[in-house]
């Protein structure tokens, strides 16, 4: 049975995650050839003081100006 973890940042909606979840498994089931009630998905949920990418943290990146 396959299990796919998902961490991303957190603030994504129950909608959000549903809908992922849903889209994870029918590929998942696609491509190996198994069925739902196989697939499990488990989300972690991250703040952003508590990840890093090449060394800064991303709660110190500054957010990118809107163009327009």
């Amino acid at each position: 049975m396959p299990l796919i973890r998902v961490e991303l940042f957190e603030g994504r909606t129950p909608e959000q995650k549903r809908d992922l979840a849903q889209a994870l498994t029918e590929a998942t089931c696609r491509v190996l050839g198994t069925k739902p009630e196989g697939v499990d998905v488990m989300f972690f949920d991250i703040a952003k003081h508590d990840w890093a990418t090449a060394g800064v943290p991303w709660s110190d990146k500054t957010p990118p100006k809107p163009q327009g």
